[in-house]
């Protein structure tokens, strides 16, 4: 994308600031900003503004808080709270971007369960998935179903059950 600044992102360094992205994610619970992931990237500031902006543009389900080069969120985890709260190793500091995305976490943590706790969003009783490596190992209550008010993907913007 010539004149945009994105050139730069080739090379693989889109792929190394993904993954730098993601660790600090796992690792913290929160998303860092471009100018934490410049220097281990070995760009300046800018550059690593810019690459960012090719990242989420190449990632479109991650995005940033509007008007901001603030990570708001990167699947499966997101950078603000959201009702998908995510424990591991008893800890709850991370957050899912949303109850799909919260099923995905399971692959950032190989080896540990993972629970996530949440308000169902339809009556607001409290409701629990745990997971191991990809499997559900509990879920409370046991007649918990996935549910999706707006469309995804080509169904994007229109009503839900198309």
């Amino acid at each position: 994308m010539p004149g945009s600044g994105t050139e730069m992102a080739g090379g693989g360094i889109t792929d190394r600031m993904w993954n730098r992205i993601t660790r600090a994610l796992i690792d913290t619970g929160r998303p860092p900003h471009y100018a934490e992931l410049a220097r281990s990237l070995g760009v300046s500031p800018a550059e690593s503004r810019t690459i960012l902006h090719a990242v989420l543009q190449a990632y479109p389900i991650g995005w940033l808080h509007p008007e901001t080069d603030y990570i708001a969120s990167f699947p499966p985890l997101n950078g603000l709270p959201t009702q998908y709260r995510v424990t591991v190793r008893g800890e709850q500091k991370w957050f899912a971007q949303c109850g799909f995305e919260a099923t995905s976490v399971t692959w950032l943590f190989p080896g540990e369960r993972v629970r996530i706790d949440a308000a169902c969003l339809d009556c607001g009783d409290p409701l629990t998935v745990e997971m191991l490596d990809g499997r559900l190992t509990w879920i409370d209550p046991p007649t918990v179903i996935g549910h999706l008010n707006y469309g995804f993907g080509p169904s994007r913007g229109r009503p839900p059950f198309l």
